[in-house]
């Protein structure tokens, strides 16, 4: 039997990137998933029929995680489609990078809005459903150890996520519901194409800090979050798993 078998999940932002490739890993190993996204309909189609077309169950919902109305709605849809829900993971986020003369109040509310508030909403409307040996996973980033120039407003909220994992950790703990962070480096993604990341001056500096010597791939964190959704995990709670491949 798969690890997951009989398990729901919900994966916000999981139209591409780490969010797909932990959609279609937990959906592998038995889960059915709800496929979150917010804007690209067709990238949770996409996602959603690659998991339909090796015989795992999916279903693709809409719905922007920093509005408490659309992140219930996103949770709701597990509960209609699959009567359960027993692993939400919290992967939406945006980043971007300014100097601290060139923040502005917009920027800090558009990205602490998805990547903090978004996670609190979407565990808000969770934990009502979740029981005991449910697990969330928050997906934080290595910055908020390594605290890059320029991501001022970024490296906050991922440390801001830090601090909420160790809070709900305890919080909920007592409904035996863990709750964990994967910290991922840099990692080879659509977004980080799209962004300039991979290639430049900085992915060369992280490569030269990072023992493993290279940019991770989505396929180096999928992995983890099929760990922490399954009972091999089930002694973990509270954790923030560095996947940065050795960057400190």
């Amino acid at each position: 039997m798969s690890k997951l078998t009989g398990k729901v999940a919900v994966v916000t932002g999981a139209s591409k990137g780490i969010g797909a490739d932990i959609a279609k890993s937990l959906a592998a190993e038995g889960a059915a998933v709800v496929v979150n996204y917010a804007s690209s309909k067709s990238g949770a189609d996409k996602t959603v029929s690659e998991i339909i077309a090796v015989g795992g169950k999916a279903v693709a919902v809409g719905g922007d995680v920093s509005k408490s109305a659309e992140a219930q709605g996103i949770i709701e849809a597990a509960i209609k489609n699959y009567n359960r829900l027993d692993i939400l993971v919290n992967n939406s986020g945006v980043y971007e990078f300014a100097s601290i003369e060139d923040i502005t109040e917009e920027l800090f509310h558009k990205i602490f809005n998805i990547n903090v508030l978004g996670t609190i909403l979407t565990t808000q409307a969770a934990v009502k459903y979740l029981g005991e040996g449910s697990s969330i996973i928050n997906i934080g980033s290595g910055v908020s150890r390594i605290t890059p120039p320029y991501s001022t407003v970024y490296s906050g909220t991922k440390g801001a996520l830090d601090a909420i994992t160790g809070v709900l950790a305890r919080e909920l703990g007592p409904r035996k519901i863990r709750v964990n962070s994967i910290n991922p480096g840099m990692v080879e993604t659509e977004g980080a194409h799209t962004g300039g990341m991979l290639g430049s001056d900085f992915e060369k500096l992280l490569i030269a800090q990072a023992p493993l010597g290279r940019t991770g791939r989505v396929g180096d964190i999928s992995p983890i979050a099929v760990f922490l959704a399954s009972d091999d995990s089930g002694w973990l709670t509270g954790e923030l798993l560095l996947a940065t491949g050795g960057i400190r």
